[in-house]
């Protein structure tokens, strides 16, 4: 007869803590996620300030979460060194530019550094001017998704960021994506369109929105693709009637 060794059972124990650890967390920083939201909806002075956050907690949302390991860079520490402890000329890249496709994204790490965010100023006039976020393993930073600029009208910004190998300890990040359904239509919310702000972008499904991500460079500005065009469906948010 077959029996677990005291060495498999204990690493499944590990396992089953482990899994209920990560559905804790998830479930914490998915209500922190909605209070964001609604805070935001307030602000915008929607006439539904909780529109936002039903977009993220419908029983079908595409929500995830990431956990990241960055381990120091050689290449980094070469740079550092010949520089005279001065950054490096050419940064190791840890995790490429690019903005979050989904609604909202929370992050969380150690106290390693690596985190850069590119000025929308500087991005406007074709310069590169990151500017490195300090790391606080106390703090969580948010940030703007692709989705959440186009719900807005570009009133919030989705910012253009990426990650950098350091050359001292491992980079540990944890980020939990807020995305809607599949199915569910992405537009302008009326309360942000006006005669003199009009709809930028034409409407979509977040389903469509992924199949174009997959397609592009990771670089893209995705959301360059769906400008508004004379014709287009009516501002809001919704549900499509085809559910993909």
């Amino acid at each position: 007869m077959f029996q677990r060794s005291s060495g498999i059972e204990a690493r499944v124990e590990n396992m089953e803590l482990t899994y209920q650890v990560v559905n804790d967390y998830v479930e914490a920083v998915r209500q922190l996620a909605c209070h964001v939201l609604d805070l935001l909806g307030e602000g915008l002075g929607l006439r539904d300030p909780t529109s936002l956050t039903r977009l993220i907690t419908a029983t079908d949302n595409d929500s995830l979460i990431r956990i990241n390991h960055y381990p120091p860079s050689c290449a980094a520490a070469a740079g550092d060194h010949k520089s005279g402890g001065g950054p490096a000329p050419t940064a190791a890249i840890g995790f490429g530019e690019h903005t979050d496709p989904q609604i909202l994204s929370v992050l969380r790490a150690n106290d390693a550094d690596g985190l850069q965010l590119l000025l929308p100023d500087a991005a406007a006039a074709g310069d590169s001017v990151w500017v490195p976020v300090p790391p606080d393993p106390s703090a969580f930073f948010v940030n703007v998704g692709d989705l959440l600029q186009a719900l807005t009208n570009g009133r919030l910004v989705s910012i253009r960021h990426r990650v950098v190998a350091g050359t001292g300890k491992p980079r540990l990040s944890t980020i939990y994506f807020a995305a809607p359904p599949l199915h569910a239509r992405i537009s302008a919310l009326p309360e942000t369109v006006a005669a003199g702000a009009p709809r930028r972008y034409r409407a979509f499904t977040w389903a469509e929105y992924k199949r174009t991500m997959y397609t592009l460079r990771l670089s893209h500005n995705r959301l360059d693709l769906f400008h508004a065009g004379d014709g287009d469906g009516d501002a809001g948010v919704g549900d499509d009637d085809d559910h993909e």
